[in-house]
């Protein structure tokens, strides 16, 4: 049974960058299949304040994942996951109690908390739960947007770093990893899941026109708007945004390139490419800013908000970044109302019931998908077994060829060659039911003719 406990971890991403890439050497599993293991945390289990602290930028992931097995002997293979919503240390041990113990000594020490604000926090699954869960996210099922389609680029890309060269997954992790990619595809073309789902950035943009007359005293299409930062979120945003009627806009980035390749993507909306230092100026002036940036502290503060937003002004701020752009504080100011990942979720509840018969359907399919697995990971068993019975035929063939021997001395190069094709055939020939049977792992109680029946296909 999957252990449900609270509390969840990540390595440091300043510490992370410091260490030199190297190729991992994977644990060898001394003859004990390991079973997959998530720990972690997500919008379920912890506030943004939580999730921020743990959060691993996906340079950085297999540094991370590095780092883990080499400080934690019972864990063989690894993966960060890391996004605004969520944090998941995808793991295979032999030993789940050893692991979580390795696992919390290490998280403890390199992410600064408190270790019962880990426990707090943390969500734990191991063997089959763990695979179900990693199919559900990459299918989207346990997204704060239910079926949004960004978690599963997310997913593809920790399958993509965690077989890279310098990843630290092995053949059960790649396995499962690859199976909750075209699984999260297969949701997606085989239901309506994602059919009218927001994302994250869309759900922002939802927020800013509902709290529009509250937050500003005035309707959304009157509002002057601001967007930080220039990367994929504020790439979604911007089309959301403009799906709304937005016409006109100010993009400030650290780079003025990228911003300008952004806005040319949106030729019917007017978008003036600023640089970061305008970035008071769009806080005194604009209604409406939104921040999504890869920094990793608040670039918006309280103190800065009361020397700049001049008496009597609204400004409302949306920080759709993890680690937060903008302080929770800011909301002390007068006329600053500022909203978070978090305040999200009110947005997106009305979604929830209309897709409960597409989350049905799409559970159906991942069902499928984890059997698929699962059927995999069990013929793992017997894979020393079916090494032995190889390496005991060949022994056999290759004594009775020595006892042989004489009576073939008259035989020429080409036709030992032929002998010994013969007999290695005869020895495959034999064991391919036996491994064939092994390998599907046909299970429940059966009767020792049944058994062998199967073993040897031998039929009614």
């Amino acid at each position: 049974m999957a252990a449900v406990l609270t509390g969840a971890v990540a390595p440091p991403a300043a510490v992370a960058a410091e260490v030199t890439i190297v190729k991992p050497k994977k644990k060898a599993s001394g003859g004990v299949p390991g079973q997959p293991l998530v720990i972690g945390l997500s919008h379920h289990t912890a506030s943004v304040d939580v999730r921020e602290k743990l959060a691993v930028k996906e340079p950085e992931w297999n540094n991370a994942s590095r780092l883990l097995l080499e400080r934690c002997p019972s864990v063989q293979e690894a993966a960060v996951l890391s996004t605004c919503n969520r944090f998941e240390l995808h793991l295979v041990t032999p030993d789940r109690n050893a692991a979580i113990r390795d696992v919390m000594e290490f998280l403890v020490e390199r992410s600064g908390l408190p270790e019962q604000a880990l426990w707090d926090n943390l969500f734990m699954l191991g063997g089959e739960d763990a695979a179900w869960h990693l199919l559900r996210v990459s299918a989207g099922l346990d997204s704060l947007v239910v079926g949004e389609g960004q978690i599963l680029s997310q997913v593809k890309a920790c399958f993509t770093h965690a077989t890279e060269p310098d990843g630290s997954a092995g053949k059960v992790l790649g396995r499962l990893l690859n199976v909750a990619v075209a699984a999260g595809k297969r949701v997606r073309s085989e239901t309506s899941i994602s059919k009218g789902a927001v994302s994250i950035s869309s759900a922002a943009a939802e927020l800013a026109d509902m709290r529009s007359q509250v937050a500003l005293g005035k309707p959304w299409a009157d509002a002057s708007i601001c967007i930080v930062g220039a990367g994929t979120m504020s790439r979604l945003l911007l089309t959301h945004l403009a799906s709304k009627g937005m016409t006109r806009v100010r993009l400030l980035n650290r780079g003025l390139d990228r911003s300008q390749e952004l806005a040319a993507q949106y030729p019917d909306v007017e978008v003036s490419c600023e640089g970061m230092e305008m970035l008071d100026d769009a806080l005194a002036t604009c209604d409406a800013v939104f921040t999504s940036t890869g920094a990793d502290y608040c670039i918006v503060t309280k103190p800065m908000l009361a020397e700049l937003v001049p008496a009597g002004k609204k400004l409302m701020l949306i920080d759709i970044s993890v680690p937060r752009n903008i302080e929770t504080e800011c909301n002390d100011v007068p006329g600053v109302s500022a909203y978070n990942v978090d305040d999200l979720k009110s947005v997106v509840a009305k979604n929830q019931a209309s897709r409960r018969r597409s989350v049905l359907e799409a559970e159906h399919l991942l069902a499928s998908e984890l059997d698929g697995f699962m059927s995999w990971q069990r013929t793992l068993d017997y894979v020393p077994v079916i090494g032995k019975l190889q390496a005991n035929a060949e022994a056999i063939r290759a004594a009775e060829l020595l006892k042989a021997a004489g009576k073939l001395n008259g035989l020429d190069a080409k036709q030992m060659e032929a002998v010994e094709r013969c007999t290695k055939s005869i020895i495959n020939k034999i064991l391919h039911s036996p491994m064939t049977y092994l390998r599907k792992d046909v299970g429940g109680q059966l009767s020792t003719r049944e058994i062998v029946e199967g073993l040897f296909d031998l039929g009614p």
